[in-house]
Order: C-alpha cells, then sequence, then structure tokens
C-alpha cells in the first residue's frame, strides 16, 4: 500500500483562513483593546542593552543618571516599542488578524514620558481607520497603541499602518469586487 501525503506550507496554511480568523472587513473603527499589564525590569533593560547594543548611560549606569532631568535609569524607547508589540500580538484581535496581516506599510512613535524599571505597562490597541485599497483583496488599516504605565501616564504613543486581507467573497471571487 502506497501511501501519499501533501506537504503543507506556510503559504498554504495562510490561505486557508481559520475559522476564528480576522480579516481587514471585521475590523470596525473606533473599536478599543487592551492588554494585561507588564512590569519592565532591570533585567529586561540590561538585556536589551546587550542585545541591541546600546549602552547608551541614560539606560545603564545609575550614577549618570542620576544626574539627568529623570534622576535615575530609565528603559530605552525601542525597549518599550519591543514590550508593546510583545503584548499586543496576544491580545485576540491580533492572534485572529495576523495570518491576514500582508505588510506593515508605516510606524510611527513619540514618548511623551519617561519608561521607569519598576513601571508596569499596558497596551491600549485602538483601530482608526480602515480604507479599501484600489485591489479588491486587500484594505489598509490605520492604529494606535498606546502604552499607559500604572499611573495612567501615556510612555509611548504609537501610529501604525497596516495592509490586511480582505475576507475572500463566498464564490471565491475577490471581496469587494
Amino acid at each position: 500500500m502506497t501511501r501519499t501525503s501533501k506537504r503543507v506550507t506556510s503559504r498554504d496554511a495562510a490561505s486557508q483562513p481559520a475559522e476564528d480568523a480576522l480579516f481587514f472587513d471585521d475590523l470596525v473603527p473606533g473599536e478599543q483593546h487592551v492588554t494585561a499589564g507588564r512590569t519592565v525590569t532591570e533585567a529586561d533593560v540590561v538585556g536589551f542593552a546587550g542585545l541591541s547594543g546600546d549602552y547608551n548611560r541614560l539606560h545603564v549606569d545609575a550614577e549618570f543618571a542620576a544626574h539627568t532631568p529623570f534622576g535615575e535609569r530609565v528603559a530605552h524607547g525601542l525597549l518599550v516599542l519591543s514590550i508593546a508589540s510583545g503584548l499586543a500580538t496576544r491580545l485576540r484581535v491580533s492572534e485572529a488578524l495576523q495570518a491576514n496581516i500582508l505588510g506593515l506599510l508605516d510606524l510611527q512613535c513619540q514618548w511623551p514620558a519617561p519608561t521607569r524599571i519598576g513601571d508596569t505597562v499596558r497596551v491600549v490597541l485602538t483601530i482608526n481607520e480602515c480604507s479599501p485599497t484600489s485591489r479588491p483583496d486587500r484594505g489598509v488599516v490605520v492604529m494606535s497603541r498606546e502604552v499607559v504605565n500604572q499611573r495612567e501616564e501615556t510612555v509611548m504613543s504609537s501610529g501604525w499602518k497596516l495592509l490586511v486581507r480582505r475576507r475572500p467573497a463566498a464564490d471565491g471571487s475577490d471581496a469587494g469586487g
């Protein structure tokens, strides 16, 4: 008896939408999702300095940082962005959407306040805008991710522009067409 099997590739898996998958068409401007909190530790800051090679004294030298306007070491801005990205990917909306994200078109960040070692941060993800493109199988989603600490201070604001697959039409034709 000969058995044949089809090798499933990640491309095949992406073309077979999961039943709980979200598409461009499922997102509603104004909807918000909030992550659980995560405490930023000294190990996070030291590990990020080692990983990135960013040994700026503001992040790694307690004596130097004590004489800055912050009065202590603070987390790297890109570490906060990375933590925010990790927290946001754990949201159900992100998990359900990930197979249908075709690309990151733009990312903008601002850090209006420092994140201190010991701060607990959470992410407020807001869908701001959903615009169809000239191609009927995709759309552009603009979202914001605000990182807020335990004192309700916004420590990072970011805007994300994503290219997202539209839900396939029931008849198999391109969506929206």
